[in-house]
């Protein structure tokens, strides 16, 4: 198929509330990447109270947000779980920020209590002593260049036998002790991973669009970008950080 014939459809769920460290520059991000190589996408945004339909979505957004927001939106989600759960199982692409990260499992627990989640991946959250805040550099299987961010969370994430977003290099990732940061589950992403992470991380960025584009389409090649500026801000994270 003619990559002008392609089509996505970006959901953003919820930039009302869960937008707490500038997700929409993921948006722009994957919109951009579209661009450039003539695939044609738009994003559509669901807002608290809008009715979502998984089935023409190609990838979904699901950002961070305070404690108190999370409850919010997830009194929305519950009532959609089961279309979401069946978005996810039929390999639907997601990318989960922070909260949204949180909100993948069953549960996140807090000092106020228990917020319920999607349990849309067998992970859990609990609240920990203190906030785990500082850049993060990652080691991940998705991509071949080091994934950096800004982690600031303080939830302690437990991914079971899941398999992780990525090795910790350098920061605190899931819990401070795990070494893991994240998780994967068939075309989900799930992490605490901001600066926006598409941005710095393109090689993140076209899996995401790659997995959605196969899922659609059964087969496509992204065509490569100069992406010379981004690797070499991505290099100098790492080499601050991690080769010190």
């Amino acid at each position: 198929m003619d990559k002008k014939d392609m089509k996505l459809t970006i959901g953003h769920l919820y930039p009302d509330l869960l937008n707490l460290y500038g997700d929409r520059g993921n948006i722009a991000c994957m919109m951009k990447r579209c661009a450039w190589r003539g695939i044609e996408a738009r994003t559509v945004e669901f807002n608290t109270g809008d009715e979502i339909d998984f089935q023409d979505l190609d990838i979904v957004l699901l950002g961070g947000g305070s404690d108190r927001e999370q409850r919010i939106v997830c009194k929305n989600l519950l009532a959609i779980q089961e279309k979401f759960k069946e978005y996810v199982e039929d390999n639907g692409v997601v990318i989960a920020v922070c909260g949204g990260y949180q909100l993948l499992g069953k549960y996140y627990k807090t000092e106020e209590g228990t917020i319920e989640g999607l349990d849309l991946v067998d992970i859990y959250t609990e609240q920990g002593e203190g906030r785990l805040i500082d850049n993060i550099v990652l080691e991940s299987s998705v991509c071949d260049m080091p994934v950096v961010g800004f982690e600031n969370h303080g939830g302690r994430t437990f991914i079971n036998d899941n398999t992780p977003f990525g090795r910790v290099l350098y920061g605190a990732g899931n819990d401070g002790e795990s070494g893991y940061e994240g998780v994967i589950y068939k075309n989900v992403i799930g992490t605490y991973l901001h600066g926006p992470l598409l941005p710095k991380n393109p090689e993140i960025c076209d899996w995401l669009i790659q997995r959605a584009l196969e899922r659609r389409y059964g087969c496509a090649e992204l065509e490569s970008l100069d992406d010379s500026r981004e690797k070499a801000a991505n290099e100098y994270i790492y080499n601050r950080f991690v080769k010190q």
